[in-house]
């Protein structure tokens, strides 16, 4: 099973900007579709981003559409999400996680039932 580390996260003001860091252990990584996520305080955890393995696919959530991006380096075993113009309610642990659902993925990329896989987060605190 693959393990996923992200890294990036911190405090930042609003309007500022962070890029989160997925690392992946194992050979198989650029087989995996990833996926970001993010848990606030008593809340359930939301779909962010999502990528095909290739890259050839993202799929953002309304609320980050236009501000965050993710991308991928199958080389080096690492997923990004890039994240501009933050707000407060972007507070959140951020976690990545894997999905080896295959072509059924593309149905629903923002369900955390596809994912497999799941790192221990990063806390990203946007201030006001």
């Amino acid at each position: 099973q693959v393990q996923l580390v992200e890294s990036g996260g911190g405090l930042v003001q609003a309007g500022g900007s962070l890029r989160l860091s997925c690392t992946a252990s194992g050979r198989t990584f650029s087989s995996y579709h990833m996926g970001w996520f993010r848990q606030a305080p008593g809340k359930e955890p939301d779909f962010v981003a999502a990528i095909s393995w290739r890259g050839g696919s993202t799929y953002y959530a309304d609320s980050v559409k236009g501000r965050f991006t993710i991308s991928r380096d199958n080389a080096k075993n690492l997923v990004y999400l890039q994240m501009n113009s933050l707000k407060p309610e972007d507070t959140a642990v951020y976690y990545c996680a894997t999905s080896r659902a295959g072509s059924s993925w593309y149905s629903s990329p923002a369900d955390r039932a596809r994912y497999d896989s799941w790192g221990q987060g990063t806390q990203v605190t946007v201030s006001a």
